[in-house]
């Protein structure tokens, strides 16, 4: 990252945020030597050259170290599967993966789905009618988890040119690819030539392949749904004169009442025939993938539409989203912009009713702007294969010490260590109002990052149902959610009578200012605690090394602003070497994350993993799942002041419920398949299981009674008693 680019991140706060989290964990850290040859990523193409209008295919060749292994599209119990990003020439566009049959790869008690030895994860691209001269260039940077008993996450730029073949001519495969592609098309799932369909029998998932005749041994299903089957469970297959017969064992996190799950996923199986057994790997259901076409064929790369709601679905969800965004107006997220607010409502309390309406359209545009801003992004990063939801820029070392940065540089402006817009003012009466509109909308957009952290009642069911259907009615949700969080500030500015109750602008306004100064302080202190929690104790010192930076930054800025031109120069030239300082310091921020919070404590809460669930659920034991994260401002005071409550504790354990806490600071992707099941996609989420199978979803903010009710309801025969027994 560029000196430029720092400082003018620090400025432009929502643009550092927003450009920051286009990576689903940011930054990856450089992996330490001993790990440099578990993956070698080429970049490979099946012609020789690129032919206009015709579809060149491409893929990323992927050769594992032996005993490691690399993830299928549903890695399993744990795990990422591969990302690749794309940057082709204008005109040319990537389709989708054509993931090759996986493998079962048991580790411990899970079992993931991906591959061992080498993989080449093919995609068609299709090439516009005209080309200029040549050559073509193609890059790809390809992200990946490769994993033994450890895991080790890695990236490769990848790079490959081709020439442009002459007209009328269609170019000739490459003799070095050929063999590669034609063993990965052999890897391909075919579409099954039989019926399938997927039946329940007595809670038990079967799954039905009408092939009379058929002799096969080694049957696996690998489901397409990450939250639908246990992967781990045994399936058993049994034959008969109709076909085969799979038998599965649906998910714990389903609930008992569920319909069977669709039948959708790749089955692979070992055929004997005449001239002795053949593998082969079967595409089933509606979600089967795109195959990657033959160099002649044309691009074929079909996405199955997303349901559509019913518009009773849609309007429900959308109110929801807004009352939602209502309530997170008094959640202690927003708590620090309401400095901003109330300076920005006592710097208009003098202008015109029509400007100061004006401003409010502001604030609400720049509230708007921001979610609909973030909401595509996580839509697009999710349709990608990451495993993310609200909130996800959190996850980021890098995000959350550039979010403590930006607003430690407005605290310090507040306190007069510096002022913000200075020299701007200077410009014209014409810049000074668009600036003050500018500045409306930048307070929208911080209160939008700010309040990320928070999940107001309401608002987590109405975004995950925005997030499971589709990119359209997602985005409505999200603005109905902007909307209601804009309400009350834009309602404001819209009578500005309201407004002529507060005191004229004057010289009380600098008291105030350094008094407001504080709650962004406050909030700076808070995300200093939860980079701690990310970055460890090294992160933790870059960190707060960068505070003192910025801190000199602003104030060898604001010296130079009234001193002689060679203390102005040499002042330039320290607050250059104070932002690749902490250039520098952004840079190691990512590097050896601290991992989950230890949650481990005398009372007995454990930390989450599905296994520790599952063994619980299956000695019959009620279990409470509380599903959080070090940024996430409401899970933190439900914890403070509701769970951490004697009577709390008491209940707990007064009816043997189990404690189990899911951190989900840094990503998680087993976190995040339980709070996709349970239609969610942030935290916090409280589960309450009873042991007999049935589970409920606690409210999002706790109370001490809707606990101890929630636990008074549980079946008879739960308790210390039933576990005597």
């Amino acid at each position: 990252m560029s000196p430029r680019r720092l400082a003018r991140l620090l400025v432009v706060l929502g643009s550092w945020i927003l450009g920051s989290s286009l990576g689903p964990a940011g930054a990856q850290a450089p992996r330490p030597s001993k790990y440099a040859d578990l993956v070698r990523a080429e970049l490979v193409t099946e012609e020789s050259a690129v032919a206009p209008g015709a579809t060149l295919t491409a893929g990323v060749r992927l050769t594992m170290k032996p005993g490691w292994h690399v993830y299928w599209r549903n890695p399993g119990d744990s795990g990422l599967p591969p990302e690749i990003a794309w940057t082709l020439p204008a005109g040319f566009s990537a389709g989708a993966v054509a993931w090759p049959a996986p493998e079962r790869i048991p580790v411990a008690d899970l079992m993931n789905f991906g591959y061992e030895g080498e993989v080449l994860l093919a995609v068609p691209i299709a090439v516009p009618d005209t080309l200029g001269a040549g050559p073509v260039a193609l890059k790809a940077k390809v992200s990946y988890l490769v994993c033994e008993r450890e895991c080790v996450p890695g990236e490769a730029l990848l790079s490959a040119s081709l020439p442009v073949a002459p007209a009328g001519t269609s170019p000739r495969p490459d003799p070095r690819a050929a063999a590669l592609f034609a063993q990965a098309r052999e890897r391909l799932p075919m579409p099954a030539p039989w019926p399938v369909r997927m039946r329940q029998d007595g809670g038990t998932p079967v799954l039905d392949i009408e092939a009379p005749g058929l002799k096969a041994r080694d049957v696996a299903f690998f489901p397409y749904s990450e939250t639908a089957l246990e992967h781990a469970a045994a399936q058993t297959a049994t034959g008969d004169a109709t076909g085969l017969h799979l038998r599965l064992q649906r998910s714990s996190q389903a609930a008992a009442d569920a319909p069977a799950p669709r039948a959708d996923g790749v089955l692979t199986l070992t055929e004997d025939t005449g001239s002795g057994p053949v593998r082969r790997a079967y595409a089933l259901g509606e979600a089967t993938p795109a195959a990657a076409p033959a160099a002649s064929a044309p691009v074929s790369a079909p996405v199955p539409p997303a349901p559509v709601p019913e518009a009773e679905g849609l309007w429900q969800a959308a109110l929801l989203a807004f009352l939602g965004g209502l309530l997170l107006n008094l959640m202690p997220c927003v708590f620090p912009v309401l400095s901003i607010k109330v300076l920005s409502l006592v710097r208009h309390s003098g202008e015109s009713p029509g400007r100061v309406r004006l401003h409010g359209l502001a604030y609400a545009a720049g509230v708007l702007a921001t979610f609909l801003s973030l909401a595509g992004l996580l839509i697009a990063l999710r349709a990608g294969g990451a495993q993310i939801g609200w909130g996800f820029q959190l996850q980021s070392p890098l995000v959350v010490a550039g979010l403590a940065y930006g607003l430690f540089a407005m605290g310090l402006s507040l306190s007069g260590v510096w002022h913000l817009g200075g020299r701007a003012a200077g410009l014209g009466d014409g810049l000074t109002r668009r600036a003050g509109l500018e500045g409306s909308f930048f307070t929208g957009v911080l209160a939008t990052l700010v309040a990320t952290p928070c999940t107001a009642p309401f608002m987590g069911a109405a975004i995950g149902y925005g997030l499971t259907q589709g990119a359209p009615v997602a985005l409505t949700v999200f603005a109905a959610l902007g909307l209601g969080l804009a309400l009350p500030f834009a309602l404001l500015a819209a009578w500005p009578a309201l407004l002529r109750r507060l005191p004229r602008p004057g010289a009380w306004m600098e008291t105030l200012k350094g008094v407001l100064a504080f709650p962004l302080y406050l909030t700076v202190a808070w995300l200093v605690w939860v980079l701690s929690q990310q970055a460890g104790p090294t992160g933790l010192m870059a960190g707060l090394t960068g505070l003192v930076l910025v801190a000199f930054f602003a104030w060898i800025l604001e010296r130079g602003r009234t001193a002689g031109t060679l203390f102005r120069r040499v002042g330039q030239v320290a607050a250059l070497l104070a932002l690749l300082g902490l250039a520098g310091l952004l840079a190691v921020l990512d590097r050896d994350r601290a991992g989950p919070v230890s949650v481990a404590s005398a009372d007995g809460i454990e930390p989450f993993s599905q296994a520790r669930l599952d063994a619980l659920l299956a000695a019959r034991r009620p279990v409470f799942v509380n599903m959080t994260a070090a940024w996430c401002i409401t899970c933190q005071v439900n914890d403070r002041a509701t769970l951490r409550a004697a009577s709390v504790r008491d209940a707990f354990k007064a009816h043997d419920v189990a404690q189990l806490t899911g951190d989900w600071t840094n990503q998680n992707p087993e976190i995040t398949r339980v709070l996709e099941a349970n239609g969610r996609s942030g935290v916090p989420l409280y589960l309450l299981y009873d042991g007999r199978g049935g589970v409920a979803v606690l409210p999002q903010i706790l109370t001490e009674a809707a606990i101890r009710a929630a636990l008074a309801a549980l079946p008879a025969g739960t308790g210390p008693r039933a576990a005597l027994r």
